[in-house]
């Protein structure tokens, strides 16, 4: 019994021992919350520390430690020392460390993700500074911007300066070069005409004395055989043409001496003829400078361009318009090329060298590249001035051929047919004929284009305007009466109402109608003048009503609107008789006088009238009228009385169009009427001394072309030559126009004369600064800048820099050229300034505008205008005025319609004042 108690107490014992440690390990490595790491007991600790000293290096695969036997041996060892348990408590304090170490691990990550967690919240809930970013990006895009664009003005000044000093090197090496080549040329021509000299010098042989060698006879060496015989034969032939082709050549005596000494047109005509184009053409091909298989025509273009060198060196003068870079490099190549051909054919008994035949392929095919380049650069300024020139002769068929019974058209015809023909037959040749005829459709249906009637825009004809019978015509503007009487009254009229009315008098409605059949009357002009009068009457106005004056001043211009309404309104219609009836002066005036007069009825009243009286297009002001709703009835009574003259205008524009047949008949006569009934007897003192000077100027002309031949009809100071020239001379110039400088005749064209004289100032200002900056730059001074010249047109003359930026805005000026022409440009403008000319080149460019106007003006017949016309564009742009030739043109237009307006209007205060003056030059001589 004690026996197996004692045995059943054992199990039991060891079944509570167990428990209780593994329940402890269990906690130890199942706990979380303590960070202490507890070491084993020594004893269990002893098992697993080994000493360093003692610690083996692993050993290869194939050692004994990795056997089975090895690794049977150690597991038999390690059971019979500590038993499993003891491994198996080591296991899991090895594995509850390494699980705490990944514990603290995964605890600091943890950590640190709930912190960024934490952060990323609170910046998501706090207010974002977009605005302070936004700045900031704004910010530095404009400071890369400003930097970018630094950088890139920095590098484009680099590049022109680099630019710069890469042409400025390659014009100083091919200066060089060109040096070179002319002394080069210099010393071979020297070389070959010495040569050529001792070649042909007769030089006595050393043995000349002996008889016997003297007489001694060389006798030819006889062929062996027919090859031989055939050589000696074509060697002769060919010497024999070559002498008679040079002999041929000589015999025209073309040579630089004899070409200089004839005259243009008889070197022309030589060149042309068939002889000299033949025999230049065979000694061509004899020295290979023409191919023998081509074309005739192309054969001829190749002799024509040779002998063109006899023509440039012979009469420069005439060939060339200019000497610019290229013409001089033209006579530069024609010099070499005639001074190689010289030295060739100089002795026809003598065949040329290898070298020489060189040196003339080289020059001729130089002298061909110039040549070429030369005339494609002519050529173009040619086509343009040849365009020019059909485009005016058909802008003067456009304005005559509509006058059949004058008999101008017929005139006018044949000249104007006969020169274009001319013209299209030049253009062709070098244009070709398909871009000649495309060229000229285009410039000429361009130019009537601009030169059309231009439409008013909308409906200009008023609403309560009818369309007038053939028998009241006449009487539907202001009154035009034949008689002084009514002339008198008119005029009376006129000059009582002409500070406050848009209207001119009938006297210039009539004169402008004479000169221009499609005249009508232009507010703009008068739009200043009319405000400043409307700031006049409403300052009388308002100083009137704080004097107590003010129904005195409501009443007369109810008054003065009423008679402006009536005036726009047919007699006898419904809208005359309610204008008559609601806006009677006595009963507004009773009114007023009542004091029961209301300014907002009248304006109410004023505002349904007005859109039943105005045209279309004033529909937008009436409305505009209407919706103003001012309280200073001053203010609005201005206004209306400013509308109510544009009603006005309207309505005489409108009986302008319907009755300018009538009125243009009776123009002339009017004009005479009317300048009679207001000279009267008086002397006409301006027009004596303005006819006085232009006839001594004329006559000082005529004694300086004459040369002794005073009876031809060109060189006679006729009535008609001292009249164009003494307004060329009135509207041609640059001065501010005297009032005593202008005749009574001309009185009614001082607003022209004046205007003409503003356009001749900015066309000679401009003219000159292009025609400076051609110069300086090298080009072509008939080339046309038209829009560096419409840039300047608009430019005050106080801004020097603007005209120089015009110019820059197509051609790169190098720094010592804009300085250059900035000085010129300011000494020009200050003479624009002070409307005088005393440059060299504005005086010049004026001079030549006024020869232009009085040549064309004193041409008496139709050829002589046609003829006239047609040079005018080779003229003016030969002269510098290319960009201006069109303005010119139809200055000259202009002049010649108010020429024979004045004359036939004036002429007989023309004849006596020619004969006064003429009685007085006979007198005082």
């Amino acid at each position: 019994m004690p026996h197996s108690d004692s045995s059943e107490l054992e199990p039991d014992s060891s079944h509570t021992l167990h428990p209780t440690i593994r329940e402890e390990i269990q906690d130890l490595m199942m706990s979380s919350d303590n960070d202490t790491v507890h070491a084993p007991p020594p004893h269990i600790a002893a098992r697993f520390s080994r000493s360093s000293n003692f610690r083996r290096k692993s050993s290869a695969p194939s050692s004994r430690r990795n056997s089975l036997s090895s690794h049977h041996s150690s597991r038999s060892s390690r059971s019979a020392h500590g038993g499993p348990y003891s491994t198996h408590v080591a296991q899991h304090l090895r594995r509850a460390s390494i699980i705490e170490t990944r514990k603290a691990r995964l605890a600091d990550r943890a950590a640190h993700a709930e912190q960024v967690r934490l952060r990323a919240a609170v910046a998501k809930a706090a207010p974002r500074g977009s605005t302070s970013t936004e700045e900031r990006a704004l910010a530095a895009k404009q400071a890369r911007e400003r930097f970018l664009a630094q950088v890139a003005s920095n590098c484009a000044e680099e590049v022109k300066r680099a630019k710069k000093v890469a042409e400025d090197t390659r014009e100083k090496k091919a200066a060089e070069h060109l040096k070179l080549k002319e002394d080069m040329i210099e010393r071979l021509a020297e070389a070959e005409r010495r040569r050529s000299l001792l070649q042909q010098s007769q030089r006595r042989p050393r043995t000349a004395t002996l008889l016997s060698v003297e007489e001694k006879k060389i006798t030819p060496r006889k062929p062996q055989n027919e090859t031989e015989a055939a050589k000696i034969i074509q060697k002769a032939w060919r010497n024999s043409t070559r002498r008679s082709i040079i002999s041929r050549f000589l015999e025209l005596g073309l040579t630089l001496e004899n070409v200089q000494k004839t005259s243009f047109e008889d070197v022309g005509s030589l060149l042309s003829q068939d002889k000299v184009l033949e025999s230049t053409t065979e000694l061509l091909k004899l020295y290979g400078l023409q191919d023998n298989d081509s074309d005739s025509s192309g054969e001829n273009a190749a002799t024509r361009t040779f002998l063109s060198a006899f023509l440039v060196l012979g009469h420069p003068a005439q060939v060339l318009s200019e000497e610019g870079e290229q013409e001089k490099d033209l006579i530069e190549q024609a010099k070499s090329v005639l001074l190689c051909f010289d030295t060739v054919v100089m002795n026809p008994s003598l065949s040329p060298s290898a070298a020489q035949l060189r040196s003339l392929s080289e020059a001729y095919a130089s002298f061909q590249t110039a040549f070429t380049a030369w005339k494609d650069r002519d050529s173009s300024v040619l086509l343009e001035t040849m365009l020019a020139q059909f485009v005016e002769l058909d802008a003067i068929w456009q304005s005559v051929k509509g006058d059949k019974d004058g008999h101008v058209a017929e005139d006018y015809r044949e000249g104007i047919q006969q020169n274009q023909t001319l013209l299209l037959v030049r253009l062709k040749r070098l244009a070709g004929a398909d871009r000649a005829m495309k060229m000229i459709k285009e410039a000429v249906r361009k130019s009537r284009k601009a030169k059309g009637k231009k439409k008013p825009v909308g409906d200009v004809r008023p609403r309560a305007a009818s369309l007038p019978s053939a028998d009241a015509a006449a009487p539907t503007l202001t009154p035009i009466e034949a008689s002084v009487s009514g002339i008198d009254a008119a005029a009376s009229e006129i000059s009582g109402r002409k500070a406050a009315s848009l209207l001119p008098d009938n006297r210039t409605i009539m004169h402008e109608l004479a000169i221009n059949k499609e005249y009508r009357i232009d507010i703009k002009p008068r739009t200043d003048m009319r405000e400043h009068a409307i700031q006049a009457v409403s300052a009388n106005m308002r100083q009137g009503f704080e004097s107590g004056l003010g129904d005195l001043f409501v009443v007369a211009m109810a008054e003065t609107i009423r008679e402006k309404l009536l005036r726009l309104v047919v007699p006898g219609k419904s809208l005359h008789t309610l204008i008559s009836e609601s806006l009677d002066t006595a009963m507004i005036a009773n009114q007023v006088k009542m004091g029961a007069f209301s300014c907002q009825q009248f304006f109410t009243f004023m505002n349904s009238l007005l859109p039943k009286i105005c045209a279309p297009v004033r529909d937008a002001e009436v409305k505009a009228l209407a919706n103003d709703q001012t309280e200073d009835p001053i203010d609005r009574l201005a206004k209306l009385n400013y509308l109510v003259d544009l009603l006005s205008v309207d309505h005489a524009n409108f009986s302008l169009q319907m009755n300018a047949p009538l009125l243009i008949k009776e123009a002339i006569g009017y004009e005479r009427r009317c300048f009679a009934n207001i000279v009267g007897g008086q002397p006409l003192t301006r027009t004596s001394r303005w006819w006085s000077g232009a006839k001594r100027k004329t006559v000082e002309e005529v004694a300086r072309r004459s040369s002794g031949n005073c009876s031809a009809p060109t060189n006679r100071a006729t009535p008609d030559r001292i009249y164009m020239q003494g307004l060329a001379d009135l509207a041609i110039g640059v001065a501010e126009l005297q009032e005593e400088s202008i005749p009574e005749t001309l009185e009614l064209d001082r607003g022209r004369i004046t205007r003409m004289r503003g356009d001749v100032l900015r066309m000679v200002v401009v003219s000159a600064i292009l025609l400076t900056a051609k110069n300086l730059m090298r080009r072509d001074v008939r080339s046309q800048w038209k829009e560096q010249a419409q840039r300047m047109w608009d430019l005050p003359f106080d801004e020097t820099q603007a005209f120089i930026v015009a110019i820059e805005s197509r051609y790169a000026l190098p720094p010592t050229t804009k300085t250059q022409l900035s000085g010129i440009t300011e000494r020009i403008l200050l003479d624009g300034r002070n409307r005088q000319v005393s440059h060299p080149v504005t005086k010049v460019l004026l001079q030549k505008i006024k020869a232009h106007v009085y040549s064309r003006l004193s041409a008496s017949s139709a050829d002589e205008r046609v003829k006239a016309a047609s040079s005018a564009s080779q003229v003016l742009s030969s002269a510098g005025l290319p960009e201006f030739v069109v303005l010119i043109g139809a200055t000259v237009d202009e002049l010649q319609k108010v020429a024979d307006v004045d004359r036939e209007a004036h002429g007989k205060w023309y004849d006596d004042v020619a004969k006064a003056v003429n009685e007085e030059d006979i007198s005082d001589g």
